[in-house]
């Protein structure tokens, strides 16, 4: 969700005037779109703004501009541990970025944070901003703002604000331009993408209208996949208590929706994720994830776990530990527990785990999902999948890149080149841990789009 954020304010500079380069020697402004969800990123971003403070003083009338989730956190607290800094701006005025770097040049740096989204369809899901993509061939779009979970863990809510769903029409107008634009893939965002609509029929419910109270993420991702030329649809991210069977009906009949399915679990020790303020059960989540392989042929299904939240003991990490065995996961994305100001988990001090400890337990989690990752690899070769081209491979000269329909990312040799957002056929012949290995078997067709400039992010 930043970096499509990203993709809106690089838009609005451009129709501002401004032109993107390479690198940052040439650069007269430079915008640091950030994150909090881990510590890291505040260390990231203090580090980054200490080096641009000498590249700022190499030449005049250059601009620092900080926005996103930690400047929404630390609002005036980034000018004052930087105060080189022209413009810090918060996650619900993106729309506002061309404007108050315009401020800063005539007035001086200016600090704008908004508590709580506009409420203004323009503003609030601005989807008519202009956006420089960092692809053409596939898009993110969103669906929702806000979150209005009470995870424990989690500052999210705090820094993008009560849960919000944008009307569906809307949402189904952009895919619609999308596909006219050459795009083939769209990726449907929201903090929780499977309670969208939740807010407006309960507003329906208040003003007259139906007595249900009902989600309609699975009526949106059936609008969605039956617009023309759109060949993959995914989403992220979905909370397990809010799974229901339609959404998994949904993606079973929609063609266009992928077998894919990233099912955050966080822990397999019920009294843990009731300290997370979770709102499921381990083993409720294992029979909805049962119920989505039975009706979902051939599903990949990926997964987060926090490693150390405050209060874990042995025994609730051994329960993560058999749950994740037997979820038998495609991958997995696994956090050491890291304390943000603001949230519940922050207070819980007295309970925190030694570091040692939980760099132990962390890489005792690796060997398990790591071994259910290589055998699905493996169990992969000799079958031909078809990949979109996404560039060239990072791995050696002549290596290209592209992904599955399950998200799985598989490296080929071509014997001539082809544009990113191609298709292929791709036959495996070896399975890794982290990704596959394949040979062309057939071009299904090559892509005609526009290709974007590159944008670069830092967060």
């Amino acid at each position: 969700m930043n970096q499509h954020d990203s993709e809106r304010i690089s838009g609005l500079l451009d129709a501002d005037g401004l032109v993107s380069v390479q690198d940052e020697s040439d650069a007269d402004v430079i915008v640091l779109n950030t994150c909090c969800i881990r510590e890291n990123a505040d260390n990231k971003l203090y580090g980054t703004l200490g080096h641009l403070k000498t590249w700022k003083a190499e030449r005049e009338g250059r601009q620092i501009v900080v926005a996103g989730c930690l400047s929404q956190k630390d609002k005036d607290s980034v000018q004052a541990r930087a105060p080189y800094v022209d413009v810090v701006l918060g996650t619900h005025n993106v729309h506002r970025a061309a404007e108050l770097m315009q401020y800063a040049r005539t007035n001086g740096s200016i600090t704008e944070i908004y508590d709580e989204a506009v409420e203004d369809e323009y503003i609030l899901f601005p989807s008519a901003l202009p956006a420089r993509r960092g692809t053409s061939y596939n898009a993110w779009v969103t669906i929702q703002i806000g979150c209005d979970n009470t995870c424990a863990y989690c500052i999210v809510p705090a820094v993008r604000g009560k849960e919000i769903s944008r009307p569906m029409e809307d949402i189904v107008r952009e895919v619609t331009e999308l596909a006219h634009r050459g795009v083939t893939e769209i990726t449907l965002l929201g903090q929780n993408v499977n309670s969208f609509g939740r807010d407006t029929t309960l507003l329906a419910r208040q003003a007259g209208g139906s007595n249900r109270v009902r989600p309609l993420f699975a009526e949106l991702l059936t609008a969605v996949g039956a617009v023309g030329g759109i060949r993959r649809v995914r989403y992220m991210s979905p909370h397990p208590k809010d799974m229901r069977s339609d959404v998994l009906h949904a993606m079973a009949e929609t063609e266009a929706v992928c077998e894919h399915l990233h099912y955050p679990l966080q822990s397999g020790s019920d009294r843990v994720l009731a300290l997370m303020h979770r709102g499921y059960t381990a083993n409720r989540y294992l029979e909805r994830l049962k119920e989505a392989r039975a009706l979902i042929p051939d599903l990949a299904v990926t997964s987060d776990f926090i490693v150390g939240f405050p209060g874990e003991t042995e025994d609730d990490f051994v329960k993560t530990l058999e749950v994740a065995a037997e979820a038998d996961f495609d991958a997995t994305y696994p956090f050491i527990f890291s304390a943000r100001p603001g949230t519940e988990a922050a207070t819980m001090t007295d309970q925190f785990i030694d570091p040692g400890v939980m760099a132990e337990r962390f890489a005792r989690l690796n060997l398990v999902v790591e071994r259910s990752a290589l055998r699905k690899h493996q169990e992969r070769v000799g079958r031909i999948e078809e990949v979109v081209i996404e560039g060239p491979s990072r791995r050696g000269e002549n290596v290209t890149s592209g992904r599955t329909r399950q998200s799985k990312l598989v490296h080929f040799v071509l014997p001539t080149p082809l544009r990113a957002g191609s298709y292929a056929l791709i036959e495996i012949t070896r399975g890794g841990r982290h990704h596959l290995e394949g040979e062309l078997r057939e071009v299904l067709f090559e892509s005609t789009h526009r290709t974007n400039v590159p944008f670069s992010v830092v967060a």
